[in-house]
């Protein structure tokens, strides 16, 4: 068995050598914060492109700035590679890979298994494996401890194997990856105590948790948790509609009471990496022990039919003005997922793109921070907020409220406006009824 001390040691003088595999939205804010701390990091990712960038001192990353990068990188404690023969002289490694799901729905966790897969002849005593990608519930001992089994060692012994999910909420300017709260389980005692310890040194607050199973069930409920009262608050957007009273305004009187209620509030779906994926790991792994999760099933269901909700009431709106959905000149305003950020991932607003387009519409978009985007099988390219550009629509949609957007502007040149996320409540007014809630 290793000497746990002398790990310890390393932690807390900053001598430990940290490699982050997946240098993205989760790995690239860890691999600096680490390097900040003290660190020598080497981030580990398979885009040649973007080690190329991590080593030129460049950030990809909305988060992450450029000139702390640089830094980092000419004081030698941050660098790039494709290389996972450096796993050979690592303390830490971490893994940040995307989990997503299949087309059938099912987790993908092929990222993680060829990270395993790739470190497994590299691996030594005494070192640290902390899985931070989101997975199911009993995923990181079957993936991980079989890695270190098969390398000849021993986990909990030998290496250390450790979940820590992660918390990443891009774009937000309170919440960090320093001062957000981390859960930490460990596969045993000993493996929960050296990794309480790595990230007490990187962190503010550390969770220590039971174990990795434990660790990886506290993600999905806060995910789940969120996908279903979205799910709940999207169908009450449905059953206002038609009951013909203010969604908004319930949530808001609603919110008054200060005990026994959190306002969540509707929209055109769910977006990002997290919220619409976590519930169906959950719900993928019971059906392994023969039980339907049914809040979740129904949740799921009503957050991604919601799109094509927000199509039929575009349908609806147009017929307003004598208009069908075919031939109707109609734009997206706002295409990443959520307000201020440039992430694409899951968002609704390219799914109400795509089905506007199936459906014949003439569909362009406006958004400061998404300057191009794959949609179906082409490439669009964001178009500038003109006057003229906003005059020549029959309707614009708001699907993600950028702060950045002059929505003055908008709704005095514009001929309708659906907004799905009540953004221009307080100056709908002014313009003639012009605006559509959701």
């Amino acid at each position: 068995m290793v000497n746990v001390t002398k790990l310890l040691s390393a932690f807390e003088g900053k001598s430990a050598r940290i490699g982050v595999i997946g240098m993205g939205y989760v790995g690239y804010p860890m691999a600096v914060l680490a390097a900040q701390k003290g660190y020598t990091v080497v981030g580990i990712e398979v885009n040649e492109k973007r080690v190329d960038q991590i080593n030129q001192g460049i950030s990809y990353i909305q988060d992450v700035k450029s000139e702390e990068v640089k830094t980092l990188v000419e004081n030698g404690k941050l660098s790039g590679t494709t290389e996972y023969s450096v796993v050979k002289d690592l303390d830490v490694v971490l893994i940040t890979v995307p989990t997503p799901l299949n087309k059938t729905g099912d987790p993908d966790m092929g990222f993680v298994i060829q990270a395993a897969d790739q470190m497994q002849e590299f691996l030594h005593p005494s070192m640290i494996i902390s899985l931070e990608s989101t997975t199911y519930p009993g995923s990181t001992e079957e993936i991980l401890s079989k890695a270190v089994t098969d390398a000849g060692y021993v986990p909990g012994e030998d290496i250390f194997i450790a979940f820590s999910p992660e918390r990443v909420d891009p774009g937000n300017k309170v919440y960090q990856t320093e001062n957000t709260p981390k859960v930490v389980g460990g596969m045993t005692a000993n493996c929960s105590e050296v990794a309480t310890a790595l990230y007490s040194t990187l962190v503010k607050h550390v969770i220590p948790v039971s174990s990795t199973t434990a660790a990886e069930m506290v993600k999905l409920y806060e995910n789940t948790f969120r996908a279903i009262n979205i799910g709940l608050v999207n169908e009450l957007a449905i059953i206002c509609n038609l009951l013909k009273i203010d969604v908004w305004e319930i949530v808001e009187a609603a919110s008054t009471k200060p005990f026994g209620f959190m306002p969540f509030f509707p929209g055109p779906g769910l977006g990002g990496h997290c919220i619409p994926i976590d519930p169906s790991y959950l719900a993928w792994k019971m059906k392994s022990l023969q039980y339907k999760t049914r809040f979740i099933d129904l949740a799921t269901e009503i957050n991604t039919g919601m799109p094509v909700w927000v199509i039929n009431r575009v349908a609806t709106l147009l017929n307003e003005i004598e208009k069908s959905v075919k031939g109707s000149k109609i734009m997206i305003l706002g295409l990443a997922y959520k307000a201020d950020i440039d992430d694409l991932r899951e968002s609704p607003a390219l799914d109400v793109f795509r089905l506007l387009e199936e459906k014949g519409a003439t569909v362009v978009y406006h958004d400061p921070y998404c300057p191009q985007a794959h949609i179906g099988k082409q490439t669009h390219h964001s178009l500038e907020l003109t006057d003229e550009t906003i005059r020549e629509q029959d309707l614009v949609i708001i699907t993600t409220g950028h702060s950045t957007v002059d929505y003055h502007n908008v709704l005095s040149k514009a001929n309708m406006v659906f907004d799905t996320r009540n953004i221009t409540r307080k100056i709908a007014e002014k313009y003639d009824g012009k605006v559509r809630f959701l």
